[in-house]
């Protein structure tokens, strides 16, 4: 095939040929790379028809519109069809057509069935286009108080790093009650969370949240065993939990500076199979079984699937740590639906149906938060996070692998601040495969995300437009930009967002392409504000009054630095350390550009009043204030300098509370930095008793309130 034959289908597969770079310079994408994309997608563009079938030619599978608006299919064909429509709702609509068909304007919100049969067809040969349509509203849920025109604060956590007097050593579903308990009563309208998304209970030291095994299922570690009735009711389990060496090594585990994930593990898993005994002598009347047998029922497929390869890792991985995932294993076992899979499934039963029951233990415990919440009266409650991408290896591909394209990678291309570019290892969902299964991988992900929360978080938003796709083998900087329907996906998620009664945030960090703002803000997509970066071009810090309403302020993220190790150039030292910063002379400059922030940072606080004591007249910036912990005043003063911004919401970190430097995440980082380990620095007990902190949220509360 001709080169220009090549292009022109990457062209028609939404492979980009330049883009604007981190420096706003124009970016042309070499063509080898375009091409060895094109092959990734193993050719399934254009999505071939059968051209003996002319009108098909003319339809697509799927049509997503919003309400009322109107739309109308050119017909490849003279001849007459009868069409008719199903609503979701149960109605029938029906007519004739020639030559055009033009949808009913009046649809209801939902997701239709489109039948179209040819009026010349007999009985027997009848031939039938069938296609959905979705209609959906103009913008995402937003809550009355928002609406009403509140400003809401929060706090935004990594669940995992919750200390407290009662967990094992990670912060679970326990330690999450009582966060929304103690929040709650402080004013706070919600807590942010990293996302729960399944891991691997195999290789528990797998740990980013951001690379998980499957997002429609959820993390097991973070049950909070104490709490599972059958836990409390077996005899064996409350035997084994007061001996001596349980409660040392959950002592031992509670005490670590990081999160010990394989200790962890092992010893809920040893407490949570005793449970699961307890549970099996429940009769079939029990309601704790009747409804662990409708979880599984509403599950389905998804869920089962979940299950069968937990319980097929577990047992592979213990057998040979080469069997990591699925694409590894024996060949027996890469299909889902094969014998073997199945007669492993009926020789290990109990197994399988125990992974299972963990999954509905964990989706109790999470909903029973977010009651919680809702009783505390939280505008928002729980606000939970959806990673933008899978692991190669995890049940997610095992179960729809026709969907991923595992000879590429997704990241981010070289920026200011990550001159290397980032490669996250995860491979990209095919735009076209996904437009051909009629979307509902991307609704299903979403249904499953809303749950048991008032808040989503869609972690690199952009990639509703454009994901940045790297051959198999290269570095991050060797990538390409793929388009993705944006319209209509941001159309879908307005239709679950308003159903789940669950408002969209959407992380929109890094290079942001022009065409994407004004579509998510008009979807009601919440914007991401961090204070870093809030700032015009003389570098001077923007006035909290000049924030963007439908967003979300904050001062920091979990991949950059917290406010101390910002203020130290904590962040700059370690990426030295580590090698992210292989040119002096850029690293040079970023330290002089960080002085220069912290100089503008402290002229715009005592230029809005939010300095006090000495330092509200501090001009220059003194050398000890530049190089030494950040002074209380001027974390305070921060933090009511954002919570005064015109941003509908707030969320606001813990480790800024207490003054912690080191970072949960360093980005394009993997064994360099012991990464989404490190844990807060004191319980939660002990940080909610301290008045400074409680002074601290306080007024934060009142600057809310009172914001116009």
């Amino acid at each position: 095939m001709e080169n220009k034959s090549l292009d022109d289908l990457a062209a028609e597969a939404g492979i980009v040929t330049e883009y604007i770079n981190a420096y706003g310079k124009p970016q042309t994408i070499p063509t080898q790379i375009r091409h060895r994309i094109l092959q990734a997608m193993e050719e399934n563009i254009p999505v071939k028809r059968p051209v003996s079938d002319p009108l098909v030619s003319a339809l697509p599978t799927v049509k997503v519109l919003i309400i009322g608006q109107s739309f109308t299919f050119t017909l490849n064909t003279s001849a007459q069809y009868q069409w008719q429509i199903q609503t979701e709702q149960g109605a029938h609509l029906h007519g004739n057509c020639q030559y055009q068909l033009a949808l009913p304007t009046s649809l209801p919100l939902g997701y239709h069935t489109l039948s179209l049969v040819p009026l010349s067809c007999s009985k027997d040969t009848v031939q039938r286009h069938v296609m959905q349509i979705i209609i959906a509203p103009e913008r995402c849920y937003e809550p009355e108080s928002l609406i009403e025109g509140n400003k809401l604060w929060g706090a935004c956590i990594q669940l995992y790093t919750l200390r407290s007097e009662t967990n094992w050593g990670i912060g679970d579903f326990g330690d999450l009650k009582k966060i929304l308990r103690e929040l709650a009563r402080r004013g706070g309208a919600f807590i942010g969370l990293n996302p729960l998304h399944a891991m691997y209970p195999a290789m528990p030291e797998n740990a980013s949240p951001y690379s998980p095994s499957s997002r429609h299922w959820l993390n097991i570690i973070y049950i909070d065993v104490s709490q599972v009735e059958d836990f409390q009711a077996s005899a064996n389990a409350q035997k084994w939990w007061m001996r001596p060496e349980t409660q040392s090594r959950i002592q031992s585990l509670r005490q670590t500076e990081w999160v010990d994930y394989a200790g962890v593990m092992a010893l809920k898993m040893a407490a949570l199979r005793l449970a699961y005994q307890q549970f099996n002598t429940r009769t079939d009347a029990d309601p704790l079984n009747l409804a662990f047998r409708q979880f599984i029922k509403q599950g389905g497929k998804s869920l089962y699937s979940q299950a069968t390869y937990d319980a097929l890792h577990y047992k592979l991985y213990r057998e040979s740590p080469t069997y990591w995932g699925w694409h590894v294993w024996p060949e027996k076992y890469r299909d889902p639906d094969n014998e073997t899979v199945q007669a492993f499934c009926h020789a290990h039963l109990q197994e399988v149906e125990f992974f299972l029951w963990l999954q509905w233990i964990a989706d109790r415990q999470l909903a029973d938060c977010f009651r919680k919440s809702q009783r505390y009266a939280m505008p928002i409650g729980i606000y939970r996070d959806l990673a933008v991408g899978v692991a190669q290896g995890g049940s997610e591909t095992w179960d729809n692998r026709d969907l991923y394209c595992m000879k590429a990678s997704i990241g981010a291309p070289p920026d200011i601040m990550g001159p290397l570019g980032q490669n996250w290892g995860l491979p990209p969902i095919n735009p076209h495969v996904l437009q051909a299964q009629n979307y509902q991988p991307f609704i299903q992900l979403l249904r499953s995300n809303m749950r048991h929360c008032g808040a989503l978080r869609i972690d690199h938003v952009m990639a509703l437009l454009r994901l940045w796709w790297i051959p198999q083998g290269e570095t991050a900087a060797q990538g390409v930009y793929i388009h993705y329907p944006v319209d209509d996906l941001l159309a879908i998620l307005a239709l679950e967002s308003q159903r789940h009664c669950c408002m969209v945030i959407g992380e929109d960090l890094g290079i942001v392409p022009e065409e994407i703002v004004g579509k998510l803000r008009d979807r009601g997509v919440y914007s991401y504000k961090v204070f870093y970066f809030e700032r015009d071009g003389q570098g001077e810090f923007k006035p909290p009054e000049k924030y963007q309403t439908q967003a979300m302020a904050t001062i920091t993220t979990h991949d950059l630095p917290t406010l101390c190790g910002f203020w130290q150039s904590g962040d700059l030292e370690l990426g030295e350390s580590i090698g992210l910063y292989p040119d002096k002379a850029l690293l040079t400059e970023l330290h002089d550009e960080r002085e220069y922030c912290k100089q503008k940072l402290l002229q715009s606080l005592n230029h809005h009043g939010y300095l006090s004591g000495s330092e509200n007249t501090l001009t220059p910036l003194q050398p000890e204030t530049s190089s030494s912990q950040i002074p209380t005043s001027i974390n305070q003063g921060i933090h009511y300098y954002l919570a005064s911004c015109t941003s509908a919401l707030l969320g606001l970190q813990p480790e800024d509370w207490l003054g912690m430097e080191n970072p949960v995440n360093v980005p394009g980082t993997t064994v360099e930095y012991p990464n989404w380990r490190r844990k807060l620095t004191v319980t939660l007990e002990e940080m909610f008793k301290n008045a400074h902190i409680n002074q601290l949220l306080e007024t934060i509360d009142k600057h809310r309130r009172r914001v116009p």
